[in-house]
């Protein structure tokens, strides 16, 4: 990016400033991250099948160099440490794939296998981390599979440890919590255009690896780019206090729905006296609402689970290892670490919510809430992937909505009509950015960055203020010790920059698709209806799945589709398709041609198939290039 600016004297000195007042002398993170080191690839480039790369595990060894001025020194050493990758042994008998995607991959041998738990995003990486574990301790075959969780990063690989063939056959079986599947189905499905455009700039897709563009995400680097897989649990995990021997190997589970994920659990190895924390104690403070978009989590309940788990396993276990980063070993030191780890998360929300009952608003508890100082201390509680400043916003989100209670709040302008009244009580365009200029001089970089977003909002074609703004969003990207913040602010400048770069990944692979219940495939149609479009029309449709002997209906009418099971004697809508629920799947949301599906025989068409026709008329598509730092 040769268009991109060194870092300004302002954020130079902030960065400095760091380096004398966070404790980089401390360097037992390190020795930890290093404990364990097996081997890693011959190779760092992990390939699809057409040779293209879906991951570098090189691409930021960067980071072993000096911290320049356009990096956050706190970021830069928290990057560094999660760079690191290749196989690593926790403890007897358990080994982590580390630095192959965004998040680890742990093998634990059995009496005759090994249970691979949460293999990556991608077929390719979980792959390439299951060879590298079979080169250096034999080729055990893959007895069963864990999901900690809902997030994709823990299932999308699945495929690359082992097959649906496998499963079937009952040689391999894959755990997950409840309610697994169908979390990781709306959360994909449902919002997944939005979430993958966000996504692009939460982890910094376009950025250049270096010092001046990605230097990691704080929770890992980065995402993978090959093939997202899932296949379905054959175990749910419904109660704490559950127990599996899966190939002579002993595990305690622990749920907890609502922390970092709706469908989450952690479990405890007690032949090993090893802990596996899922994502709910990472070497980070964690999100509570992702800045790529999801529900928000419930700080309150995850400190209890923190509690509950400290309670439960922490004096029986000598390490402690999870989903991402690297391990704690020792009694004493995991559990301090979930100790500190659960004060963190319960003291945001107490305090959020004593703040809000005096009448504070969310941006105004973000700014001022300060952690304690043994909080502030720990390297782990340090907001690389979440912040204390957006989480703060999402606590006051959870208990008490977008308004702030004040009334002129209550019924604002939409940004551009908001910009173009701003831009014109502020004197122009041009008086705005001769302000702006003299602003960015003096360093306030926050302010620049509010009042060109309302020139630009203005004037989409002001090619000044976007440069201007380009310069600012990329000197607050520079200072961020949040990995995602200065991935954000970076995209933002390169979109400016050189234009929008669409969502280059998608979640919804046809694995997870394909995982769409009855209900929810009729959901996901329900909200691409356009409304006002559909406003006077009445389609009823009548739909029979004949591999699961069901009769559904499916209604449009004031521009709401309703769906809902029928008896099977029901009186017989104008249209009635008949099929499995994938060849259905294929015709309602991906599009396949059905006249062909017809002449296949895998669906059967009954009735006046134009309302089929008109049904489909009514669905926008969602679009995966929508602006993000322009109107």
């Amino acid at each position: 990016m040769t268009d991109t600016r060194e870092a300004d004297p302002s954020i130079s000195r902030a960065n400095d400033q760091l380096r004398s007042t966070l404790p980089f002398g401390d360097t037992a993170d390190q020795t930890a991250a290093d404990r364990g080191f097996v081997a890693a690839l011959d190779s760092p480039i992990i390939p699809d099948a057409d040779g293209a790369a879906v991951w570098d595990c090189a691409e930021f060894s960067f980071l072993g160099d000096d911290c320049p001025p356009t990096a956050n020194p706190s970021l830069w050493r928290q990057s560094g440490l999660v760079a690191k990758h290749g196989l690593y042994e926790v403890t007897d008998r358990i080994y982590q794939i580390r630095g192959f995607d965004l998040s680890n991959m742990t093998i634990v041998e059995g009496d005759t296998g090994v249970i691979v738990i949460d293999p990556l995003i991608s077929q390719e990486t979980s792959a390439a981390g299951l060879a590298l574990y079979r080169r250096h301790r034999g080729d055990r075959p893959v007895v069963a599979v864990i999901y900690t969780h809902s997030h994709i990063d823990h299932f999308g690989g699945v495929k690359g440890v082992t097959t649906q063939e496998a499963v079937d056959a009952g040689d391999c079986v894959v755990l997950a919590p409840a309610g697994m599947v169908e979390h990781a189905v709306a959360e994909n499905v449902y919002a997944g255009t939005a979430m993958g455009r966000r996504s692009a700039y939460m982890y910094g897709a376009a950025l250049p690896r270096g010092p001046r563009g990605a230097i990691g995400a704080g929770l890992g680097q980065s995402t993978s780019t090959g093939t997202a897989t899932l296949i379905v649990p054959t175990r749910d995990i419904s109660v704490t206090g559950h127990t599996e021997t899966l190939d002579g190997v002993q595990i305690e589970f622990q749920l907890t729905p609502g922390t970092e994920a709706p469908a989450e659990m952690n479990f405890y190895f007690p032949q090993m006296r090893a802990l596996c924390m899922a994502e709910n104690a990472t070497h980070t403070l964690h999100n509570l609402l992702t800045l790529r978009g999801a529900l928000v989590r419930d700080p309150h309940v995850w400190s209890k689970y923190l509690t509950e788990a400290i309670n439960t396993f922490a004096g029986r276990s000598d390490v402690l290892f999870a989903s991402h980063h690297w391990p704690t070993w020792g009694t004493d030191d995991l559990t301090e670490f979930l100790a500190l780890q659960r004060d963190l998360y319960g003291y945001l929300h107490d305090q959020t919510l004593r703040a809000l009952n005096q009448g504070r608003t969310g941006l105004e508890i973000a700014e001022d809430i300060e952690l304690p100082p043994t909080l502030a201390n720990a390297w782990h509680t340090h907001g690389y992937y979440g912040s204390v400043s957006h989480n703060v916003k999402a606590i006051y989100q959870r208990y008490m909505g977008w308004f702030d209670g004040n009334p002129a709040h209550l019924w604002e302008h939409p940004p551009v009509e908001s910009a173009v009244r701003h831009v014109e009580f502020m004197g122009g365009a041009d008086a705005v950015l001769e302000k702006a200029r003299k602003s960015f001089d003096d360093g306030d970089f926050r302010w620049v960055a509010t009042v060109l977003n309302y020139v630009i909002f203005a004037d989409p074609d002001n090619a000044a203020a976007k440069a201007l703004q380009a310069d600012t969003l990329e000197q607050l990207g520079y200072g961020s010790e949040n990995g995602t913040w200065r991935n954000f602010y970076l995209m933002g400048a390169y979109e400016l920059r050189h234009g929008p770069i669409g969502t280059p990944t998608t979640a919804a692979a046809p694995d997870i698709a394909a995982a769409l219940t009855v209900e929810q495939l009729f959901d996901a149609v329900a909200l691409r209806v356009n409304g006002p479009a559909a406003w006077d029309a009445h389609i009823v449709i009548d739909w029979r799945i004949t591999d699961e002997n069901r009769f559904y209906r499916s209604e449009l009418r004031n521009g709401v589709l309703v769906h809902h099971d029928i008896d099977a004697a029901a009186a017989s809508a104008g249209l009635t398709i008949s099929g499995t629920r994938p060849a259905l799947l294929g015709i309602i949301l991906a599009g396949a041609d059905t006249q062909q599906a017809v002449a296949d025989g895998l669906i059967q068409i009954d009735g006046d198939a134009t309302l089929f026709t008109s049904l489909a008329g009514y669905l926008d598509s969602p679009d995966t290039d929508f602006a993000i730092v322009t109107p």
